[in-house]
Protein backbone atom coordinates (compact mmCIF):
# COMPACT_ATOMS: atom_id res chain seq x y z
CA UNK A 1 0.00 0.00 0.00
CA UNK A 2 1.34 3.39 -0.65
CA UNK A 3 1.09 6.26 2.04
CA UNK A 4 1.81 9.54 -0.24
CA UNK A 5 3.23 12.52 2.05
CA UNK A 6 0.02 14.52 0.85
CA UNK A 7 -2.69 13.88 -1.81
CA UNK A 8 -4.01 17.09 -2.93
CA UNK A 9 -6.28 14.86 -5.47
CA UNK A 10 -7.96 12.68 -3.31
CA UNK A 11 -9.36 15.90 -1.51
CA UNK A 12 -10.52 17.40 -4.92
CA UNK A 13 -12.53 14.32 -5.96
CA UNK A 14 -13.70 14.71 -2.90
CA UNK A 15 -15.17 18.65 -3.42
CA UNK A 16 -15.06 18.25 -7.30
CA UNK A 17 -18.78 19.50 -8.65
CA UNK A 18 -18.13 22.44 -6.27
CA UNK A 19 -15.13 23.78 -7.51
CA UNK A 20 -16.10 22.99 -11.51
CA UNK A 21 -18.97 25.40 -10.35
CA UNK A 22 -16.92 27.87 -8.84
CA UNK A 23 -14.44 28.30 -11.60
CA UNK A 24 -17.59 28.36 -14.29
CA UNK A 25 -18.91 31.15 -12.48
CA UNK A 26 -15.46 33.17 -12.52
CA UNK A 27 -15.89 32.21 -16.45
CA UNK A 28 -18.85 33.43 -16.85
CA UNK A 29 -18.33 36.89 -15.21
CA UNK A 30 -14.58 37.17 -16.34
CA UNK A 31 -13.72 38.13 -12.82
CA UNK A 32 -10.23 37.24 -13.01
CA UNK A 33 -7.70 39.85 -10.85
CA UNK A 34 -9.54 40.94 -7.66
CA UNK A 35 -13.44 41.36 -8.36
CA UNK A 36 -16.08 39.95 -6.46
CA UNK A 37 -14.67 36.19 -5.87
CA UNK A 38 -12.17 37.99 -4.17
CA UNK A 39 -14.17 40.38 -2.05
CA UNK A 40 -16.68 37.24 -0.85
CA UNK A 41 -13.46 35.26 0.12
CA UNK A 42 -12.46 38.33 2.20
CA UNK A 43 -15.64 38.78 3.80
CA UNK A 44 -15.60 34.96 4.87
CA UNK A 45 -12.47 34.45 5.55
CA UNK A 46 -12.74 37.43 8.24
CA UNK A 47 -15.31 36.12 9.49
CA UNK A 48 -13.48 32.70 10.12
CA UNK A 49 -10.93 34.42 12.13
CA UNK A 50 -12.34 36.82 13.82
CA UNK A 51 -10.97 40.03 12.30
CA UNK A 52 -12.93 42.65 10.70
CA UNK A 53 -10.92 42.61 7.91
CA UNK A 54 -9.09 40.07 5.04
CA UNK A 55 -7.24 41.37 2.10
CA UNK A 56 -6.24 38.46 -0.45
CA UNK A 57 -2.56 38.79 -1.92
CA UNK A 58 -0.81 36.99 -4.42
CA UNK A 59 1.13 34.48 -1.44
CA UNK A 60 1.96 34.05 2.07
CA UNK A 61 5.11 36.02 1.27
CA UNK A 62 3.37 38.89 -0.34
CA UNK A 63 1.22 38.75 3.07
CA UNK A 64 4.39 38.86 5.14
CA UNK A 65 5.86 42.00 3.16
CA UNK A 66 3.28 44.06 2.59
CA UNK A 67 2.13 43.74 6.02
CA UNK A 68 5.50 44.40 7.06
CA UNK A 69 5.68 47.53 4.49
CA UNK A 70 2.15 48.71 5.95
CA UNK A 71 3.47 48.97 9.41
CA UNK A 72 6.43 51.19 8.23
CA UNK A 73 9.56 48.48 8.56
CA UNK A 74 12.02 49.67 6.49
CA UNK A 75 15.96 49.92 6.37
CA UNK A 76 17.67 50.08 9.45
CA UNK A 77 14.71 48.46 11.45
CA UNK A 78 15.33 45.17 13.10
CA UNK A 79 12.24 42.29 13.21
CA UNK A 80 12.44 39.41 15.31
CA UNK A 81 11.70 35.99 14.47
CA UNK A 82 12.48 31.96 14.21
CA UNK A 83 15.30 30.41 12.61
CA UNK A 84 13.19 27.32 12.69
CA UNK A 85 10.54 28.38 9.71
CA UNK A 86 10.22 28.72 6.15
CA UNK A 87 12.15 31.04 4.24
CA UNK A 88 9.51 33.23 3.37
CA UNK A 89 9.58 34.83 7.29
CA UNK A 90 12.84 36.25 6.86
CA UNK A 91 12.65 37.05 3.31
CA UNK A 92 9.68 39.36 3.39
CA UNK A 93 11.92 41.39 6.10
CA UNK A 94 14.82 40.99 4.06
CA UNK A 95 12.92 42.79 1.46
CA UNK A 96 11.66 45.34 3.12
CA UNK A 97 15.30 46.58 3.66
CA UNK A 98 14.88 45.76 7.53
CA UNK A 99 17.21 42.95 9.14
CA UNK A 100 15.77 39.36 10.32
CA UNK A 101 16.52 38.92 14.10
CA UNK A 102 16.12 35.25 15.28
CA UNK A 103 15.44 33.75 18.55
CA UNK A 104 15.68 30.02 19.75
CA UNK A 105 12.22 27.86 20.31
CA UNK A 106 11.04 26.16 22.95
CA UNK A 107 11.50 22.18 23.15
CA UNK A 108 7.87 21.17 23.54
CA UNK A 109 5.58 23.50 20.11
CA UNK A 110 8.96 24.54 18.42
CA UNK A 111 7.87 27.81 18.67
CA UNK A 112 9.31 31.15 19.69
CA UNK A 113 10.34 30.56 23.02
CA UNK A 114 8.78 33.88 24.77
CA UNK A 115 11.91 33.96 27.65
CA UNK A 116 14.01 34.46 24.95
CA UNK A 117 12.73 37.37 23.18
CA UNK A 118 13.13 40.40 25.23
CA UNK A 119 16.95 40.09 25.07
CA UNK A 120 17.32 40.13 21.26
CA UNK A 121 14.98 43.69 21.78
CA UNK A 122 17.25 46.89 20.37
CA UNK A 123 16.78 50.33 20.22
CA UNK A 124 16.18 48.74 16.17
CA UNK A 125 13.68 46.91 17.31
CA UNK A 126 10.65 47.42 15.08
CA UNK A 127 8.15 43.97 14.81
CA UNK A 128 8.01 40.48 15.88
CA UNK A 129 6.83 37.75 14.05
CA UNK A 130 6.10 34.77 16.02
CA UNK A 131 5.12 31.91 13.81
CA UNK A 132 2.59 28.90 14.32
CA UNK A 133 4.60 26.01 13.48
CA UNK A 134 3.32 23.05 12.39
CA UNK A 135 -0.51 24.09 12.65
CA UNK A 136 0.31 25.21 16.44
CA UNK A 137 0.30 28.50 18.27
CA UNK A 138 3.25 30.48 19.36
CA UNK A 139 2.87 31.09 22.99
CA UNK A 140 0.97 34.59 22.14
CA UNK A 141 -0.10 36.20 25.77
CA UNK A 142 4.07 36.37 26.83
CA UNK A 143 4.91 37.46 23.71
CA UNK A 144 2.52 39.96 23.49
CA UNK A 145 2.60 41.62 26.91
CA UNK A 146 6.94 41.82 25.89
CA UNK A 147 5.96 43.71 22.46
CA UNK A 148 3.46 45.84 24.14
CA UNK A 149 6.08 46.54 26.78
CA UNK A 150 8.86 47.90 24.22
CA UNK A 151 6.41 49.10 21.63
CA UNK A 152 6.92 46.96 19.10
CA UNK A 153 4.14 45.30 16.34
CA UNK A 154 3.09 41.90 16.11
CA UNK A 155 2.61 40.06 12.84
CA UNK A 156 1.39 36.64 13.32
CA UNK A 157 2.87 34.31 10.34
CA UNK A 158 0.08 32.11 10.05
CA UNK A 159 0.33 30.33 6.94
CA UNK A 160 0.77 26.43 8.65
CA UNK A 161 -2.41 27.89 11.12
CA UNK A 162 -5.54 27.98 9.25
CA UNK A 163 -8.40 27.66 12.05
CA UNK A 164 -5.72 26.90 15.18
CA UNK A 165 -6.46 28.80 18.22
CA UNK A 166 -4.93 29.73 21.35
CA UNK A 167 -7.69 29.92 24.34
CA UNK A 168 -9.87 30.46 21.85
CA UNK A 169 -8.45 32.68 19.73
CA UNK A 170 -8.33 32.48 16.36
CA UNK A 171 -4.49 32.55 14.48
CA UNK A 172 -4.19 35.57 13.18
CA UNK A 173 -6.45 37.70 15.62
CA UNK A 174 -4.14 38.49 18.05
CA UNK A 175 -1.35 40.83 16.75
CA UNK A 176 -1.71 43.90 14.59
CA UNK A 177 -2.13 42.01 11.59
CA UNK A 178 -1.67 38.16 10.53
CA UNK A 179 -0.72 36.64 7.55
CA UNK A 180 -1.71 33.52 5.39
CA UNK A 181 -0.08 31.46 2.93
CA UNK A 182 -2.60 29.53 0.64
CA UNK A 183 -0.53 27.22 -0.86
CA UNK A 184 -1.94 24.34 -2.54
CA UNK A 185 -0.63 21.80 0.18
CA UNK A 186 -1.91 24.25 3.51
CA UNK A 187 -4.86 23.05 5.65
CA UNK A 188 -6.71 25.75 3.37
CA UNK A 189 -4.94 26.24 -0.38
CA UNK A 190 -5.72 27.32 -3.71
CA UNK A 191 -5.14 25.70 -6.75
CA UNK A 192 -2.09 27.95 -7.24
CA UNK A 193 -0.30 30.92 -4.67
CA UNK A 194 -2.61 33.13 -2.50
CA UNK A 195 -2.42 34.99 0.59
CA UNK A 196 -4.22 37.06 2.86
CA UNK A 197 -3.57 39.56 5.46
CA UNK A 198 -5.83 39.87 8.40
CA UNK A 199 -6.47 42.85 11.01
CA UNK A 200 -8.37 44.98 13.08
CA UNK A 201 -6.97 47.96 12.05
CA UNK A 202 -9.02 49.81 9.07
CA UNK A 203 -5.52 51.61 8.30
CA UNK A 204 -3.53 48.85 8.16
CA UNK A 205 -6.66 47.19 5.61
CA UNK A 206 -6.70 50.45 3.56
CA UNK A 207 -2.61 50.04 2.95
CA UNK A 208 -2.05 46.70 2.57
CA UNK A 209 -4.93 47.09 -0.55
CA UNK A 210 -2.93 50.07 -1.92
CA UNK A 211 0.31 48.17 -1.63
CA UNK A 212 -0.98 45.09 -3.12
CA UNK A 213 -2.26 47.00 -6.02
CA UNK A 214 0.52 49.30 -7.23
CA UNK A 215 -0.63 52.09 -4.29
CA UNK A 216 -3.77 52.96 -5.81
CA UNK A 217 -6.66 53.71 -3.85
CA UNK A 218 -8.61 54.26 -7.08
CA UNK A 219 -7.55 53.30 -10.66
CA UNK A 220 -4.69 55.46 -12.16
CA UNK A 221 -4.14 57.53 -8.48
CA UNK A 222 -1.57 56.41 -7.16
CA UNK A 223 -1.05 57.43 -3.57
CA UNK A 224 2.51 55.59 -3.12
CA UNK A 225 4.46 53.30 -4.34
CA UNK A 226 3.10 49.94 -4.23
CA UNK A 227 3.70 46.25 -5.74
CA UNK A 228 1.28 43.55 -8.04
CA UNK A 229 0.33 41.50 -5.26
CA UNK A 230 -2.91 40.50 -6.36
CA UNK A 231 -5.50 37.64 -5.46
CA UNK A 232 -6.34 36.30 -8.34
CA UNK A 233 -10.52 35.55 -8.97
CA UNK A 234 -10.78 31.72 -9.71
CA UNK A 235 -8.29 31.64 -6.57
CA UNK A 236 -11.16 33.38 -4.32
CA UNK A 237 -13.48 31.31 -5.67
CA UNK A 238 -11.61 27.87 -4.68
CA UNK A 239 -11.08 29.21 -1.32
CA UNK A 240 -14.77 30.41 -0.88
CA UNK A 241 -15.80 26.63 -1.31
CA UNK A 242 -12.53 24.84 0.69
CA UNK A 243 -13.17 27.07 3.48
CA UNK A 244 -16.79 25.49 3.91
CA UNK A 245 -15.29 22.16 4.30
CA UNK A 246 -12.09 23.72 6.83
CA UNK A 247 -13.50 22.99 10.26
CA UNK A 248 -13.91 19.57 8.98
CA UNK A 249 -10.77 18.62 7.21
CA UNK A 250 -9.12 20.58 10.25
CA UNK A 251 -11.04 17.76 12.54
CA UNK A 252 -10.02 15.08 10.68
CA UNK A 253 -6.30 15.88 10.90
CA UNK A 254 -6.47 16.10 14.71
CA UNK A 255 -8.69 12.31 14.85
CA UNK A 256 -5.28 11.33 12.73
CA UNK A 257 -2.57 12.51 15.00
CA UNK A 258 -5.06 11.42 18.04
CA UNK A 259 -4.37 7.96 15.89
CA UNK A 260 -0.30 8.24 15.38
CA UNK A 261 -0.02 9.62 19.07
CA UNK A 262 -1.99 6.17 20.16
CA UNK A 263 0.16 3.67 17.58
CA UNK A 264 3.38 5.91 17.83
CA UNK A 265 3.45 6.22 22.13
CA UNK A 266 5.75 3.53 22.96
CA UNK A 267 7.97 3.67 20.14
CA UNK A 268 11.43 3.43 21.92
CA UNK A 269 13.49 6.50 20.15
CA UNK A 270 10.69 8.20 18.35
CA UNK A 271 9.00 11.89 19.94
CA UNK A 272 5.97 12.92 18.71
CA UNK A 273 4.53 16.19 18.64
CA UNK A 274 3.39 17.52 21.93
CA UNK A 275 0.56 19.98 21.98
CA UNK A 276 0.27 22.97 24.49
CA UNK A 277 -2.17 23.35 27.38
CA UNK A 278 -3.72 26.59 25.20
CA UNK A 279 -3.57 25.42 22.20
CA UNK A 280 -6.55 24.00 19.35
CA UNK A 281 -4.13 22.39 16.70
CA UNK A 282 -4.67 21.79 13.04
CA UNK A 283 -1.63 19.72 12.25
CA UNK A 284 -0.96 21.19 8.96
CA UNK A 285 2.56 19.06 9.76
CA UNK A 286 2.84 15.98 12.10
CA UNK A 287 6.57 16.04 12.95
CA UNK A 288 8.37 13.60 14.66
CA UNK A 289 11.93 13.11 16.19
CA UNK A 290 13.95 10.29 15.82
CA UNK A 291 17.80 10.28 15.94
CA UNK A 292 18.96 8.59 12.42
CA UNK A 293 16.58 11.03 10.96
CA UNK A 294 17.88 10.19 7.30
CA UNK A 295 18.05 6.29 7.14
CA UNK A 296 14.42 6.46 8.56
CA UNK A 297 12.92 8.44 5.88
CA UNK A 298 15.15 6.11 3.19
CA UNK A 299 13.74 2.84 4.46
CA UNK A 300 9.76 4.43 4.59
CA UNK A 301 10.59 5.61 1.26
CA UNK A 302 11.66 2.18 -0.38
CA UNK A 303 8.53 0.81 1.60
CA UNK A 304 6.55 3.23 -0.76
CA UNK A 305 5.84 5.29 1.98
CA UNK A 306 6.56 9.37 1.56
CA UNK A 307 7.87 11.56 4.21
CA UNK A 308 8.66 15.10 4.49
CA UNK A 309 11.58 17.25 6.46
CA UNK A 310 10.47 20.66 8.13
CA UNK A 311 12.76 22.15 7.76
CA UNK A 312 16.39 20.27 7.41
CA UNK A 313 18.54 23.36 7.73
CA UNK A 314 17.62 26.47 10.35
CA UNK A 315 17.65 29.55 8.63
CA UNK A 316 20.50 31.30 10.31
CA UNK A 317 22.51 28.57 9.01
CA UNK A 318 21.49 29.50 5.09
CA UNK A 319 24.50 30.66 3.03
CA UNK A 320 21.41 33.13 1.90
CA UNK A 321 21.95 34.81 5.52
CA UNK A 322 25.49 34.29 5.90
CA UNK A 323 25.98 37.93 6.26
CA UNK A 324 24.09 38.17 9.40
CA UNK A 325 27.56 36.21 11.00
CA UNK A 326 25.29 33.54 12.93
CA UNK A 327 27.39 30.64 14.02
CA UNK A 328 26.43 26.92 14.79
CA UNK A 329 24.72 26.62 18.27
CA UNK A 330 23.83 30.11 18.11
CA UNK A 331 20.02 28.41 18.39
CA UNK A 332 20.66 25.04 20.07
CA UNK A 333 16.82 24.12 20.29
CA UNK A 334 16.40 25.12 16.68
CA UNK A 335 19.54 23.11 15.37
CA UNK A 336 18.62 19.78 16.98
CA UNK A 337 15.25 19.60 16.01
CA UNK A 338 15.82 20.56 12.40
CA UNK A 339 18.38 17.88 12.44
CA UNK A 340 15.29 15.35 13.68
CA UNK A 341 12.07 15.88 12.30
CA UNK A 342 10.69 13.75 9.80
CA UNK A 343 6.68 15.03 8.97
CA UNK A 344 4.60 11.74 8.57
CA UNK A 345 2.09 11.76 5.96
CA UNK A 346 -0.96 14.38 7.28
CA UNK A 347 -4.17 14.96 5.60
CA UNK A 348 -7.99 15.15 6.29
CA UNK A 349 -8.17 11.93 3.97
CA UNK A 350 -5.19 9.81 5.24
CA UNK A 351 -6.97 6.39 6.23
CA UNK A 352 -6.49 4.50 9.55
CA UNK A 353 -4.89 1.65 7.27
CA UNK A 354 -2.57 3.81 6.20
CA UNK A 355 -1.62 5.52 9.53
CA UNK A 356 -1.76 2.26 11.13
CA UNK A 357 0.69 1.02 8.13
CA UNK A 358 2.98 3.97 8.65
CA UNK A 359 3.23 3.41 12.47
CA UNK A 360 3.83 -0.34 11.98
CA UNK A 361 6.75 0.41 9.70
CA UNK A 362 8.52 2.82 11.12
CA UNK A 363 8.86 1.46 14.26
CA UNK A 364 9.91 -1.84 12.71
CA UNK A 365 12.70 0.55 11.65
CA UNK A 366 12.87 1.92 14.42
CA UNK A 367 13.59 -0.71 16.57
CA UNK A 368 15.79 -2.44 14.01
CA UNK A 369 18.26 0.77 14.20
CA UNK A 370 18.41 0.86 18.12
CA UNK A 371 18.53 -2.97 18.79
Amino acid sequence: MKVPFLDLKAQYESIRPEIADAIQQVLEKTAFAGGPFVAQFEKEFAGFCGTQFAAGVGSGTDALWLALLALGVGPGDEVITVPDTFIATAEAISYCGAKPVFVDVEPVTHNMDPAKLEAAITKKTKAVIPVHLFGQMADMDPILAIARKHKLFVVEDASQAHGAEYNGKVAGSMGDVGCFSFYPGKNLGGYGEAGAVVTNNPELDKTVRMLRDHGQDKKYYHGRIGWNARMDGIQGAILSVKLKHLPAWNDARRKNATLYDALLKDAKGVATPQKAAYAKHVYHIYAIRVKDRDALIAALTAKDIHCGIHYPIPLHLQQAYKSLGYRKEAFPVAETAASEFVSLPMYAELTGEQIARVATELKAIVLATVS
